[in-house]
């Protein structure tokens, strides 16, 4: 072979590889479950025909008639093997067409449509929580002594045993209780009565009480919750203040009327000196006038008959009159004392308007602190929060929760039975570390998020938010040391919430 035909042959070789390499990328990729997928037994080829001599007509295959299926071709089971690949032999063989590499993906399973791009869940909407089986209702009674009646009822499909718990007004005592009722001490310093009930389903039942009233006509606010038989967790809880019927409203406060204020006077006084020292001055000028026009006269009419003024005489000059010094200086004093007279009136009202009890809230950013007693719904910017009731153990009954650190020795645990209301129209978070108990010498300590879960059966409370419009009722735990109860109680929704302080009895 030539040297020049074999360098064509090279370069021709090397051409069509980089045509080769340029065209694989171009090509369509196969889905991974096709490509997975085993392939289709190997088609055998069928024997060979002998070639026909150069110039033999060669029959026409039969065509089938018009209108006639075509039987399709038997497709391959997706578990058959692969056989094995045949010998190649020395004759010639007839080579099948090619398999494409789409007609073996359109054969296999349908692909899957592909994951969306990474973007941020949604927050999922709360779910309200599902009623308690057990419901409370407190209304008070128009009577000239505090009375109330409680309504308790069970809304579930079976029997239910509930302790009901109503607390008393600190300084009060129960004087007539309903059947099965009995009064005691709870943990606390106040006093409380307590009904056992076996409730059947969809029943209902009323107690009462009567209480000894602190003060005559003061209002007086008694909560009462139902808990479980055993008295550890509330199902429900509800509140009333009860009002003196023979009470007439208290007066309200009016303000005097503008003779009587002290700057009104003062402001009067200063304006009538000044009249006055006006009318004064007007008066003796016109006076001064006054006479000299006289004198001018008599002199006009000497008895010469001359006229006045006489020409060959000049006018005198005419000095223009000024107040005098003292009614200056004595209006400008009594200015000056109505303005100091009333700036001081205005001070003074601003800081009687303070009230020095109450204390201020840390991050207090958005609404203002509200404070008020245990049993009264108390509003901050997202909650309404009501104290039902306040309990605390004996000294070393703090209880170690599994996976918490041991509490101090001494240490006890004081339960609060707080309600808690959604007023926004969306859901809101709360956290336990900004509820707050708070103990003599301005000392506080957070919820203690442990014995609350074991409280609430295992179940944290501050994990998910509370949902829009709901109410939940629920024990948070507080572990205190020393003998003396909290004495206040300060709850919020959020940090830059003002929330509230419940003040204990």
């Amino acid at each position: 072979m030539p040297a020049s035909t074999r360098h064509h042959r090279a370069l021709a070789v090397f051409v069509h590889c980089l045509g080769i390499l340029a065209a694989v990328p171009a090509l369509p990729a196969a889905a991974p479950e096709a490509a997975a997928a085993p392939r289709p037994a190997a088609v055998t080829p069928p024997p060979a025909l002998p070639r026909p001599a150069a110039g033999t007509p060669q029959p026409a295959a039969p065509r089938p008639a018009a209108g006639t299926p075509q039987p399709a071709a038997p497709r391959p089971a997706a578990g058959t093997p692969r056989p094995a690949a045949p010998t190649p032999t020395t004759g010639p063989t007839a080579i099948g067409p090619p398999v494409p590499v789409a007609a073996r993906a359109t054969s296999a399973e349908p692909t899957p449509p592909s994951a969306p791009p990474a973007v941020a869940t949604p927050t999922r909407a709360v779910a309200p929580a599902p009623p308690p089986p057990v419901t409370v209702a407190v209304a008070p009674e128009s009577s000239p002594a505090p009375r109330y009646r409680i309504h308790v009822r069970n809304v579930g499909n079976s029997p239910v045993d509930t302790t009901v718990r109503q607390e008393l007004p600190s300084g009060s005592s129960a004087t007539a209780i309903s059947a099965g009722g009995r009064s005691s001490r709870s943990g606390g310093s106040t006093a409380e009565v307590t009904w056992r009930l076996r409730l059947p389903a969809h029943s209902s039942t009323t107690l009462g009480t009567a209480l000894t009233a602190t003060a005559p006509g003061q209002p007086l606010t008694a909560p009462a919750c139902a808990f479980t038989s055993d008295g550890s967790r509330p199902y429900d809880c509800a509140t009333a203040t009860w009002q003196a019927a023979a009470a007439a409203p208290a007066a309200e406060a009016t303000e005097a009327p503008p003779w009587r204020r002290y700057p009104v006077l003062l402001a009067g006084l200063g304006i009538l000196l000044l009249i006055s020292a006006a009318v004064a001055w007007v008066w003796r000028r016109r006076r001064g006038r006054r006479g000299r026009r006289i004198t001018a006269a008599a002199l006009a009419d000497g008895g010469h008959g001359t006229i006045y003024p006489r020409p060959a005489t000049p006018s005198p000059s005419r000095r223009r009159r000024t107040p005098p010094v003292w009614l200056l200086v004595g209006a400008a004093a009594v200015v000056l004392a109505g303005v100091i007279g009333t700036a001081g009136w205005t001070a003074t009202r601003q800081v009687s308007s303070i009230d020095t009890q109450k204390q201020p809230t840390s991050g207090a950013w958005r609404g203002s602190g509200v404070s008020g007693p245990m049993g009264v719904p108390l509003r901050e910017s997202a909650f309404e929060f009501t104290v039902y009731r306040m309990t605390c153990g004996a000294a070393g009954s703090a209880a170690t929760a599994p996976g918490a650190s041991a509490p101090p020795p001494g240490a006890r645990s004081c339960q609060a039975t707080v309600g808690v209301r959604n007023l926004t129209g969306s859901q809101q978070p709360w956290h336990g570390q900004l509820q707050r108990a708070y103990l003599p010498g301005n000392r506080w300590v957070s919820t203690d998020e442990s014995a609350t879960r074991a409280a609430n059966l295992g179940r944290d409370v501050f994990a998910n938010p509370v949902a829009a419009g709901s109410r939940v009722v629920l024990p948070l735990v507080f572990t205190v040391d020393g003998r003396d109860p909290p004495r206040q109680l300060e709850l919020r929704s959020g940090v830059f919430s003002a929330g509230v302080r419940v003040q204990m009895p």
